[in-house]
């Protein structure tokens, strides 16, 4: 095999790809890139059997052929030449030889034969979303799923579809977080629990773009992502998904409109008192027009007053300040509306047309005065 490539396009292939590289296994072929240019484009691929990711990148083939080459090594290699076209050369012996200008490394590969290519998957009927959305959707809902494998639904997002309207959920426990946004077209109706880890990867790749589309493939055991030449490929978690609904309420006792960056700051304020693993609830009282948040730690004590637009009755609820962080970094909105019960009742800040919904816990506290 032989082929030459810019730089610039084979370090962007072999980091889009390199995501799906295990950091640990039995196998060592699954520690390499595929390079294939053996049907007249330069394709790599890389599969951890989980999660397996597929690019192709342009440039000149000289010689078809086909070799797996040390994931880790490769990147780096590529990574630190110059600026400038990048020439692989294999022989029959699978010995590699990597020149730019003046630099030349010579490397030993595998042969691709043994390689665990990608599942053949049957695509049918893509789900269609630009990749702003897509993007926007993971980072408005990743962080609220769990990253204990005692329960394997938890570490993925609830990826459900009914009609024309797409709805994310991740919890983990302690918080829900969910979105929900109109698609294009009307599509069969369809439940599916995505990775965490996949999800993850996808949204690093996406360039974000809100003019350029991802097509999604669901069939019963696998997703698949394609964007732009990329083709990410990933096992589903088997299992029911939690019934969620019936954690929705709509009932509530008080609800507040509040400055979100004003509360978003003033709980950035009171957590440079907290030091990390330290378990202190950031507590805060409603009042008429006031709310009112404090915190105690060992370090010292904080105490903040926010003006707002109260309805229903006054109330003191503890929250772990880390989640109503999470939440509220996420949210677009300049205001917010936040729905409350009691202060054992989980909270719910969103929207009126309910295109997020985040339900945050409430944790026990002691007041100090």
């Amino acid at each position: 095999m032989k082929l030459v490539c810019s730089k610039s396009n084979l370090l962007n292939g072999v980091q889009i790809v390199s995501k799906a590289v295990p950091s640990k296994t039995t196998m060592s072929i699954l520690e390499c890139i595929l390079v294939d240019a053996s049907k007249g484009v330069i394709k790599l691929t890389a599969n951890d059997m989980e999660l397996g990711i597929e690019t192709t990148i342009e440039g000149e083939i000289i010689e078809k052929g086909i070799i797996a080459l040390d994931a880790k090594i490769f990147l780096e290699i590529v990574r630190k030449l110059p600026d400038s076209d990048i020439t692989i050369e294999t022989d029959s012996s699978y010995k590699t030889t990597i020149t730019c200008e003046k630099a030349k490394f010579n490397i030993i590969g595998k042969s691709g034969e043994d390689f665990s290519y990608l599942p053949i998957i049957e695509r049918e009927d893509s789900v269609v979303v630009s990749q702003f959305t897509l993007k926007e959707i993971v980072r408005q809902t990743i962080f609220s799923i769990s990253d204990n494998d005692n329960n394997k639904l938890m570490t993925g997002e609830l990826f459900e579809i009914s009609g024309n309207e797409l709805k994310v959920v991740s919890l983990d426990g302690h918080r829900i977080s969910i979105r929900k946004i109109e698609l294009k077209n009307e599509y069969t109706n369809k439940k599916v629990v995505v990775p965490g880890k996949t999800l993850n990867e996808v949204s690093k790749i996406l360039s974000g773009d809100t003019d350029k589309d991802v097509s999604i493939f669901f069939t019963d055991k696998h997703v698949v992502f394609e964007f732009d030449n990329t083709v990410v490929v990933s096992r589903l978690i088997e299992g029911e998904y939690f019934k969620i609904d019936q954690m929705l309420s709509s009932d509530y006792e008080t609800k507040v409109k509040i400055n979100k960056k004003e509360f978003l700051n003033c709980i950035d304020r009171a957590t440079l008192l907290v030091k990390e693993g330290d378990k202190k609830p950031i507590i805060i009282n409603i009042t008429d027009d006031t709310m009112e948040l404090k915190i105690n730690s060992t370090v010292g004590s904080m105490n903040e007053e926010i003006d707002i637009a109260k309805s229903g009755k006054d109330l003191m609820i503890g929250f772990n300040p880390k989640f109503l962080i999470d939440a509220l970094k996420v949210i677009d909105d300049e205001e917010i509306e936040i729905y409350l019960v009691n202060p054992k009742a989980p909270c719910f800040i969103k929207n009126p047309e309910e295109s997020y919904i985040y339900l945050i816990l409430p944790v026990n506290f002691t007041t100090v005065n």
